[in-house]
């Protein structure tokens, strides 16, 4: 029983949680939160799974069976899972140069990334990268959908789609003869329906309005006005509304080596997107997702939809907000909405053909605009330049390369300039005649002074203890005038930690001393400090009684080895 006590904090899904205190009236704001969530989600799927590169009822088959296990094993009450906007580009990318199998494979090991990373209990260090990185690739997204789908909203006449962002720009400029009106009036009315809809009622989704508006008048002028130029969902996919049976997918380990880093990237987005969306949920309802049994249950998600042809699965904020704001509380409502999307697949899929393209890519430059945070990205760019620099790397490298290349290079610039941010604050200082005691926390001492004696220099570190210090050191001892001194007190009371580098740093300085004659005192040396100078054998070279607990202790030593 011990055993299972400990595991149990490992996998928690809300689901059971939440069945046990159940009642109908709870069931009831459920059942009517799910519904909501389910037609809100249809155009939105549908607009995923095209601008992704894919057929429609695949971004349907994802929110389906993406959203039912996230609801059914997630560790958030309220999210609601399913195939999002920030996937597009990093889809879309993989579609291209790998093809759907490749997709198919990458999305699975994202999956099973994903599932580790649950395992591990890495939920609460997805927190922890930098914002300007998040802002930077949401922005860049939110561009490169937009780019995306200026040839549908224009009606434009392309024979070949280049796969870069600039190169869609030239190309788009070439064909702006072939601009078609009908469409672009499509797109524009769709836009002004999805941002005047909630005006007049919130419960209409403004995107399912203007999906609902545009296609009856599209069929109405193509079916008996003859309308030309006005392009549907049927004229470029043959829907298939059933759910799949599931597929083998073949993976060597030349497969994984290929796709590891865009199943990376999808994990991290995964992630990142699903956390952010729980975390938002959380401030709405009051409630405490588990971060690591919702890391498991994307990654349960992520390894079951690619086995029935759908595409990468996360949590959806826009969604969830939905679900929260129809009074949905449990993932029961999640549930419904899964069956709703189910229902509207099965009896209603093959109506989605009349769906004009125009009007799905009004509905995709509407998520691209809320995606954007332009607002937010205006405000970061008053921060300190190194948050700049990561900002703006991270959403140019989005835009004119790929999401992996922005997100692995934006960690690593924001890891080396925090490092380079740490070893500013960290200071060295050197002392040879007295210290002030004034600020003194380590020893109480009645004189506000204490003298140093001569041939006895004292140097300070004040912050972390790592690789940066070592040059500080050699500044700091150039900047001593007079001879070498018999003994050197390095005071460590401020130093919180250190790492393997400033242990082979403090080690190198010691053996440098030592052969110029030079004794080695350290001073005010914390437990965790002490405890890895031990286990590296530091106190035998140095000397058990080199190593002293406060200033006072130092000095006293120091006048020892002076005298003797």
């Amino acid at each position: 029983m011990k055993e299972k006590s400990k595991l149990r904090p490992e996998f928690r899904p809300k689901l059971l949680a939440a069945l046990r205190t159940y009642s109908k009236e709870r069931f009831a704001g459920d059942l009517m939160a799910g519904i909501i969530v389910g037609i809100v989600a249809l155009p939105l799927a549908i607009a995923f799974g095209i601008a992704s590169g894919v057929s429609p009822e695949k971004g349907l088959i994802t929110a389906i069976i993406g959203g039912f296990i996230v609801s059914m094993l997630g560790g958030s009450s309220v999210q609601i899972g399913g195939p999002t906007g920030a996937f597009i580009v990093i889809v879309y990318g993989i579609i291209q140069n790998f093809g759907i199998e490749g997709l198919t494979i990458a999305t699975l090991l994202a999956g099973v990334l994903l599932l580790l990373m649950g395992l591990m209990r890495l939920g609460t260090v997805i927190k922890f990268i930098p914002y300007p990185i998040i802002v930077g690739f949401t922005s860049g997204i939110a561009l490169t959908i937009f780019t995306t789908q200026i040839k549908d909203l224009l009606g434009l006449t392309i024979d070949h789609m280049p796969g870069d962002f600039l190169s869609k720009w030239v190309v788009y400029a070439e064909s702006i003869t072939t601009i078609s009106w009908p469409a672009v009036v499509v797109g524009l009315v769709s836009i002004a329906l999805i941002v005047l809809t909630p005006r007049v009622s919130k419960r209409v989704p403004g995107s399912l309005a203007a999906i609902v508006v545009m296609t009856i008048v599209a069929y109405i002028l193509r079916e008996h006005f003859g309308l030309t130029g006005l392009e549907t969902i049927g004229d470029r996919f043959q829907i298939n509304a059933s759910l799949p049976t599931p597929t083998r997918i073949a993976i060597n380990p030349e497969t994984i080596n290929l796709l590891l880093p865009s199943a990376f990237t999808i994990a991290m987005l995964g992630a990142i997107e699903s956390l952010l969306s729980a975390t938002v949920a959380d401030g709405v309802t009051g409630d405490r997702h588990d971060s690591n049994t919702e890391l498991m249950a994307q990654g349960a998600a992520n390894i079951i939809v690619p086995l029935f042809g759908g595409i990468p699965v996360t949590g959806a904020i826009a969604r969830t907000m939905t679900n929260i704001n129809n009074g949905g509380r449990t993932p029961v409502a999640g549930l419904v909405h899964a069956i709703v999307l189910l229902l509207i697949l099965l009896f209603l899929g093959p109506l989605t053909r009349h769906i004009p393209m125009a009007c799905l890519a009004g509905v995709l430059v509407v998520v691209a605009y809320n995606m954007s945070e332009w607002r937010t990205f205006r405000s970061l760019l008053k921060n300190p330049r190194s948050d700049v620099a990561v900002l703006l790397s991270t959403f140019f490298l989005t835009v004119i390369f790929d999401l992996t290349i922005a997100i692995e290079i934006g960690l690593l610039l924001a890891m080396v300039l925090f490092m380079r941010r740490i070893s500013e604050t960290t200071r060295v200082s050197v002392t040879t005649d007295h210290i002030d005691l004034s600020d003194e926390g380590e020893i109480h001492h009645d004189d506000e002074h204490l003298d140093v004696p001569r041939g006895v220099e004292v140097y300070e570190i004040d912050g972390p203890f790592f690789f940066g210090i070592a040059n500080k050191f050699d500044e700091c001892m150039k900047q001593v005038a007079g001879g070498k001194p018999a003994i050197r007190i390095i005071r460590m009371r401020k130093v919180p930690f250190m790492d393997s580098t400033g242990l082979h740093n403090l080690e190198s300085l010691c053996r440098l001393s030592r052969r110029e004659g030079i004794t080695v005192v350290l001073s005010g040396v914390n437990d965790n400090v002490r405890a890895m100078l031990l286990r590296s054998g530091m106190d035998t070279q140095l000397g058990a009684d080199n190593i002293c607990s406060n200033i006072q202790e130092a000095l006293t030593r120091s006048r020892t080895l002076l005298e003797g």
